[in-house]
């Protein structure tokens, strides 16, 4: 396929995104299986294009006067990508698959300067209704951390200590142009490409099939990190979903201890048993929420982990579709979920033990005013400071930008290169 057939094809996409609300993802392998001529150079192509697309709709929308599909896998095409008009023009005309040709206020609205600024939401492609919960978190930082969370995100993997070092899995991947975390000291970064290139197919890689590493954000990587679990512990991980994180809790522990996995969903736990195998854990008890309880751990456990269900505004970069689904409703659903988790996992905890609180999302309301809630309502819990633990055991690097008085962290795509996280650590009272 040319560069028009391509751009017809994203604006199909999402145009079936936008009329239909289907998932991005699911659109796009629908598109591939109804047009099997379109080559894997073609399906990546046009995956970017819609991305981009999505990550940037209010900015190109409002450079454009309008968020049609159209409009924006133009504006994409040549304000995001770089490409001149010209070439635009040339794609379009030599190609019979091409999209109709610019009128002339797509022209116009494609090469002029503009000289009215966007409002301050555009510019940074955040939801309006959800911009003065950013301008409370980021303050004069806002417009940049939008802007970040707009971005195409690295691959991140995790070298799987029980398996491999980081030297090893970088001199296996260094085909791949992988390069060490900045952060992680088992984290391995393939940084994002641009316009129409492809990232490499980490999954197929032989070290990948071995279980000598896993796909997972940085910042994933901190918030295990800094959870501190222990060998010969014993640690429930609440909300395991697929498993990232309790693999990463897996390494920390040695294989030594018992480490159980839960998700009151079973269907997200349903990944995690073939991870399991491949990477080589053995301390893992997976607790299959259809048949089995966790009343014999109430007040056993050294540490509980809570991956909250969350509104997902730290992994935009990643879902940008979700950025534009999101809802008002969904946000207060979710605060409310988080409380009810907080409470229910807190039981699990014994006296001197350890809960985590983390969460994808950079919203306070998910946040920090989730840990103050939890400490007023729980007084036999105590808050313990992150961020000192942050120093303790990453001396070398530079501590996080947002961090507030109890020491909670929170890590964003333009603070620390990562996705945006959350983390709060408590202690039940002796």
């Amino acid at each position: 396929m040319k560069d028009g057939g391509r751009l017809s094809a994203a604006i199909e996409v999402l145009t079936e995104v936008e009329t239909r609300h289907r998932p991005v993802q699911i659109a796009l392998k629908e598109w591939g299986a109804a047009h099997r001529f379109a080559g894997s150079g073609d399906r990546t192509a046009i995956g970017n294009l819609v991305f981009d697309s999505l990550r940037n709709k209010a900015s190109l929308g409002a450079r454009m006067h309008g968020d049609a599909p159209r409009s924006l896998a133009l504006a994409t095409y040549v304000i995001t990508w770089g490409n001149s008009l010209e070439k635009l023009s040339e794609a379009i005309a030599n190609d019979r698959h091409a999209p109709d040709p610019l009128t002339e206020d797509e022209t116009g609205n494609l090469s002029s300067d503009q000289t009215d600024a966007p409002k301050p939401s555009d510019q940074a492609d955040v939801p309006s209704w959800l911009w003065p919960d950013f301008e409370a978190v980021f303050g004069d930082n806002a417009i940049e951390e939008g802007r970040a969370l707009a971005t195409r995100a690295p691959v991140d993997l995790r070298t799987n200590t029980l398996k491999s070092d980081r030297e090893k899995v970088l001199k296996r991947l260094a085909h791949t142009g992988a390069v060490a975390a900045e952060l992680s000291p088992v984290g391995v970064r393939i940084l994002a490409k641009p316009g129409m290139a492809r990232m490499p197919h980490i999954q197929a890689e032989e070290g990948y099939r071995k279980g000598w590493f896993e796909l997972q954000d940085e910042a994933s990587q901190l918030v295990a990190l800094l959870a501190q679990a222990q060998p010969g512990e014993q640690v429930l991980d609440y909300c395991a979903g697929g498993g990232g994180k309790t693999l990463a809790l897996a390494a920390s522990m040695q294989n030594k201890g018992q480490l159980y996995a839960y998700d009151a969903d079973r269907l997200r736990l349903a990944p995690i048993h073939e991870r399991l195998q491949r990477a080589g854990v053995r301390n893992i008890q997976v607790r299959d929420p259809a048949s089995s309880t966790l009343d014999d751990l109430e007040g056993q456990m050294n540490l509980v982990f809570i991956d909250a269900p969350c509104t997902g505004t730290g992994v935009w970069r990643r879902r940008p579709d979700s950025k534009w689904r999101l809802a008002e409703r969904a946000l207060t659903d979710r605060v409310q979920d988080q409380r009810h988790v907080l409470e229910n996992a807190s039981k699990y905890v014994k006296p001197g033990g350890r809960l985590v609180y983390v969460t994808c999302s950079v919203l306070a309301k998910e946040n920090q005013e989730q840990a103050s809630w939890f400490l007023e309502n729980n007084p036999d819990f105590q808050s313990v400071s992150a961020l000192d633990v942050w120093k303790k055991n990453l001396p070398d690097k530079d501590t996080p930008r947002y961090a507030s008085e109890r020491g909670d962290l929170l890590l964003t795509p333009a603070s620390t290169s990562t996705d945006g996280f959350f983390i709060a650590l408590f202690e039940r009272k002796a």
